[in-house]
């Protein structure tokens, strides 16, 4: 009997809503059969959903804190207690293995318990006296006190990415933390579990309208929230390029944007460091969700003595990792997002410099996107295989020689979001971090995200970021108000 394929609405104002009589087809890339159908959303969609936020906002903005934060933890509470589901969900839904499902679920369930604690202290600069008049008498006297307050910006657009659709879609509710109200717009590859979520939300208690979701094609539905006079916030995880689109798009209505996009993480190895520990973790950090994420170790940087031993023991671990079906717990990784996605990560091997070799390629299963997983020696600076976001298994090792050469090296990129430095020398430890022009830069290790430290780029990586509570920062404007002290007449 053939499965009953769902047809799935937007999320607006506390319902399942659309106007639009046009579908999408959501894929499952392992079985590459269509899972779903989602409104391809237009714009009367988009008003309404500008609209219930923009209502909302009056109200929530006046919630206190404590109120917010209780809405989050019963949120979290939600998930937790249905993780399994929506973890069977986003694996069904972006390809990834449901171990990793489950770890990314996890995941946002700590920064929703995160942002529930962080909004009831975020503060400002303690207030105080800062003008004063000269009298006759020689005396000074305040003339006012000045006070900061952080104040919810309104309504906050969220466009989110389809490498980690519930997880980052859990990030970008700390704007909602702070009193603000959100549109969510999930990739139209990803748009289940972000349509879950919001749909739990409402069962947790928050108001209709506060938090809302549209579907459809992210280039079509993120001009009209781009360019829309009433949204005062665009908050974008994605591609450079989309980023760059975007900003262009937002700077007709001067709305605050909010970026994180491309990485091109360099994974710098000398020779003093533990070989056999970071070969492993160049290999699992290549590859992580089959390399579709923007902190993977993309660029891996060995220096001259120990090159080919490295080589030779990420091709080992290499052979070990296993390529199926990802409800299978024995199986690493599973197939890229889409077979676009698959025949982009082919022309980067397809367009390799006479330098740059395939040492190691792994078999891949007959059914499902996937791509093998590769290692490339020997890459040049200047190839695409260096300087551009490949999002594939693609692991792309080359050697250097000094300090000074492997700093240049890594900061020659566009990019400025992640990287690593390994070795036992804990002053070159430090050094080469201080010179490296990454946000984030870990020390014999690679990947590991927590929700009390930001997350977030420099360069065409963007600005802002996203957890810790510098995230609730980028989703408020500071005021300042004076109160005159001398208004009594005296």
């Amino acid at each position: 009997m053939k499965k009953e394929i769902n047809n799935l609405k937007n999320y607006i104002n506390g319902k399942w809503s659309s106007s639009s009589k046009h579908n999408l087809n959501v894929t499952n890339p392992f079985t590459e059969k269509v899972i779903a159908r989602v409104a391809d959303s237009d714009n009367s969609d988009v008003n309404l959903a500008v609209k219930a936020a923009k209502a909302s906002f009056e109200s929530w903005k006046t919630t206190t804190p404590a109120e917010r934060s209780l809405f989050f933890l019963k949120l979290a509470d939600l998930l937790e207690k249905d993780k399994e589901r929506l973890a069977k969900i986003e694996s069904d839904n972006q390809g990834k293995t449901l171990l990793l499902a489950k770890a990314d679920i996890e995941f946002g369930i700590d920064n929703l318990r995160f942002f529930a604690g962080a909004c009831r202290t975020l503060t400002t600069t303690s207030a105080g006296n800062y003008v004063d008049t000269h009298l006759s008498d020689n005396q000074h006297k305040p003339l006012g006190t000045s006070i900061l307050k952080r104040e919810p910006i309104g309504v906050v657009a969220a466009i989110t990415p389809w490498n980690y659709p519930m997880m980052i879609a859990c990030w970008k509710l700390a704007a909602v933390s702070v009193g603000n109200t959100i549109i969510l717009k999930p990739s139209s590859y990803t748009p289940l579990t972000t349509l879950e979520l919001a749909a739990l939300a409402t069962k947790a208690g928050f108001p209709n309208g506060v938090i809302n979701v549209l579907t459809g094609s992210g280039e079509k539905i993120g001009k009209m929230l781009a360019t829309h006079s009433e949204v005062d916030m665009i908050s974008l995880t994605g591609s450079t390029e989309t980023g760059m689109e975007i900003m262009k798009l937002a700077s007709s209505t001067l709305k605050k944007t909010h970026f994180e996009l491309g990485g091109k993480a360099p994974f710098i190895v000398f020779e003093d460091a533990n070989l056999e520990r970071a070969a492993k973790f160049a290999v699992d950090a290549s590859i992580v969700n089959s390399g579709q994420d923007c902190t993977a170790a993309a660029r891996i940087y060995v220096q001259n003595k120990v090159y080919e031993k490295f080589i030779g023991l990420a091709i080992n671990y290499a052979e070990k990792i296993k390529l199926g079906n990802p409800k299978d717990k024995n199986i690493n990784i599973g197939p890229l997002i889409s077979l676009r996605q698959k025949e982009r990560v082919q022309s980067f091997l397809d367009n390799l410099k006479k330098t740059e070799k395939v040492v190691y390629q792994s078999k891949i299963p007959k059914k499902g996107f996937f791509f093998p997983v590769t290692i490339v020696k020997d890459f040049e600076q200047k190839s695409n295989l260096c300087q551009r976001e490949i999002f594939g298994p693609v692991i792309a090792i080359t050697k250097f020689n000094t300090e000074e050469e492997v700093i240049m090296k890594a900061n020659d990129v566009d990019y400025g979001l992640a990287s690593s430095v390994w070795t036992g020398n804990v002053q070159r430890a430090f050094r080469v971090s201080n010179a490296l022009e990454f946000s984030e830069v870990w020390i014999n290790d690679h990947l590991p995200l927590v929700s009390e430290m930001p997350h977030g780029g420099l360069k065409h990586t963007g600005h802002g970021k996203d957890l810790g509570i510098y995230a609730l920062e980028e989703y408020t404007y500071l005021k300042h108000i004076y109160v005159g002290l001398t208004g009594d007449g005296k």
